[in-house]
C-alpha cells in the first residue's frame, strides 16, 4: 500500500451524505404528499431499509476488486462479457438520464424565484444553456476545484439544517391527519411513492467505491454505509415532517415544497435562502454530472466496448468527443419531461446496476471462492435475496412507459455490443495479417 493516505471514517460519511442529498429532497416531498399523504413518512423508512441492503451488496463485491469500473466489473466477473457490457452501457445511460433530471430540477427550483423559468420556451432555453454551457466548460478543461465542491456541500446542507431546526417549532399536529389523502388508501400508492422517493436516496453506491481507500475497511465499510443511511434518512424524515406539519394539504400542490414551507415560518428571506441553497445544491450536482458522465463512455471505449473515438483527448486533456456526444444525447432527454417523470425514469434505469450487483454477490460467493472480500454481509444469502426481490417488486410499480424509457438502454446496447465484437474481431485479424 506504500504511504498512501487512507480516508478516515468521517470523511467517507461526509462524502456519502454529499453523494446522496441532492435535488430529490428539495423537490419531491410534495409528490409524496400528493400520492400517499402523511403516510409518506413510512415510505421513507421502507426505502431506507431497501437502500441499506443494496448498499451492503455493493460493499461486499466492492471489497473483492480494486475500485475501477464498479458494477460493470462485478457483472462482467459474475456473468461474462455481454452482461458486463450491458451494465457498463447502462451506467452511461443512467448518467445521461440523471444529468437530464438535474438540469430540469435546476429549472424547477429556479421557477420558485423566477416563475417564467419553468414555462415553455424559456424553460427549454435554460436547460440547453446549462447542458451546453457545462459541456463547453468541460471541453476547455476548466478545472472546477475542490473548494467549489466544499462550498456546494455547505450551501446545500445549511438551508436544510436551518429549515429543520426552526421549522420543527412551527409544526401543526392536525396537518398529519388524515394519514392518507381523503382518509382512504389508494391501491398501488405505496409502491408508486416508494419508487419516487427512492430517487432521493440514489448515489449511495459511491460509498462502497470510495470505501476501498478507507482505514480498516472490514470494520468501517458497513459502519459508514449504515451511519450515512441513518443520517440521510433522519434528515429526510425531518424534512418531510416539517413540510407536512407546516403546509398540511397545501404541500401536495406546491412545486418547490422546502422553499415554500420556509417562507411561511422564516418570512420571505427564508424562502429565498432555501431557494438559493437548492440552486447551489442542484447546480453543484450538474457540474459533477458534466464531468463524470462523459468519462463513463471513455472507460467503455478504452475497453473496446464503444467506438475508440470516444476515448480521444484534446490538447487540454479532456475527452472532447465523449463530452459532445454525451451533451447531444442529454439535451433531448432533458427536454422530454418534467423533473418528477425523469426522476422516476432515473430510478428505473438504476436498477439495471443494482439488481446485477446484488445477484453478483450470490454468484461470486459460489463461483469465485478465491475472491476474498474485505467485508461480508451477515445472514448468508438473506440480504442479497431480499434486496433483489424488493427491487423487482419496486420496478413493477412503475408505468410501462417509464420502464421502457428506463431500461431501453439495455435493448439499444445489444446491437452496439454485437457491432463492437465484430469490429474488434476485424481489427484483431487486420493486426495479425500485418504481423
Amino acid at each position: 500500500m506504500g504511504n498512501k493516505k487512507k480516508i478516515g471514517f468521517w470523511s467517507i460519511v461526509l462524502l456519502g451524505i454529499n453523494s446522496i442529498i441532492g435535488s430529490g429532497i428539495f423537490l419531491l416531498p410534495n409528490q409524496a404528499m400528493e400520492l400517499i399523504g402523511p403516510a409518506s413518512l413510512l415510505v421513507i423508512l421502507f426505502d431506507m431499509l431497501l437502500v441499506v441492503s443494496i448498499a451492503l451488496c455493493f460493499a461486499e463485491v466492492g471489497g473483492m476488486f480494486n475500485k475501477n469500473g464498479g458494477p460493470y466489473v462485478y457483472a462482467k466477473e459474475a456473468f461474462g462479457d455481454f452482461v458486463g457490457f450491458e451494465v457498463g452501457f447502462m451506467k452511461w445511460a443512467i448518467g445521461i438520464i440523471a444529468w437530464a433530471t438535474m438540469a430540469v430540477g435546476f429549472v424547477t427550483a429556479l421557477s420558485a424565484i423566477w416563475p417564467a423559468a419553468g414555462e415553455g420556451m424559456t424553460k427549454n432555453i435554460i436547460i440547453v444553456a446549462i447542458l451546453g454551457g457545462l459541456g463547453v466548460v468541460n471541453i476547455l478543461g476548466v478545472n472546477i476545484s475542490k473548494v467549489l465542491n466544499n462550498i456546494i456541500t455547505v450551501g446545500k446542507l445549511l438551508p436544510l439544517i436551518i429549515f429543520i431546526a426552526v421549522g420543527i417549532f412551527f409544526i401543526k399536529g392536525s396537518n398529519f391527519t388524515p394519514v392518507f389523502p381523503n382518509g382512504t388508501y389508494v391501491s398501488g400508492s405505496f409502491g408508486a411513492t416508494a419508487l419516487l422517493i427512492f430517487y432521493a436516496f440514489t448515489g449511495f453506491e459511491s460509498i462502497a467505491v470510495a470505501a476501498e481507500d478507507m482505514d480498516n475497511p472490514e470494520k468501517n465499510i458497513p459502519k459508514a454505509i449504515i451511519t450515512v443511511m441513518i443520517i440521510v434518512s433522519v434528515v429526510y424524515l425531518l424534512i418531510q415532517t416539517v413540510s407536512i406539519g407546516i403546509l398540511g394539504q397545501g404541500l401536495a400542490i406546491t412545486k418547490t415544497p422546502v422553499a415554500d414551507a420556509s417562507s411561511i415560518f422564516l418570512g420571505s428571506w427564508g424562502g429565498i435562502l432555501v431557494s438559493a441553497g437548492t440552486l447551489v445544491s442542484i447546480g453543484g450536482i450538474n457540474i459533477a454530472s458534466s464531468f463524470i458522465t462523459p468519462r463513463t463512455a471513455v472507460a467503455l471505449a478504452e475497453d473496446g466496448l464503444l467506438p475508440k473515438c470516444l476515448a480521444k483527448y484534446n490538447k487540454k486533456g479532456t475527452p472532447y468527443i465523449s463530452i459532445i456526444v454525451t451533451v447531444a444525447l442529454t439535451i433531448p432527454v432533458a427536454l422530454s419531461g418534467s423533473f418528477t417523470k425523469l426522476a422516476a425514469i432515473s430510478v428505473v434505469s438504476r436498477f439495471a446496476q443494482y439488481v446485477p450487483t446484488c445477484l453478483a454477490v450470490l454468484v461470486l460467493r459460489k463461483k469465485r471462492p478465491d475472491l476474498k472480500s474485505s467485508f461480508k454481509i451477515p445472514l448468508g444469502p438473506v440480504v442479497p435475496i431480499l434486496a433483489i426481490c424488493v427491487s423487482i417488486w419496486l420496478l413493477f410499480q412503475s408505468s410501462t412507459e417509464k420502464i421502457l424509457w428506463g431500461l431501453g438502454g439495455l435493448i439499444i446496447g445489444i446491437p452496439i455490443y454485437l457491432l463492437m465484437i465484430k469490429m474488434n474481431k476485424k481489427h484483431k485479424n487486420d493486426v495479425e495479417d500485418v504481423a
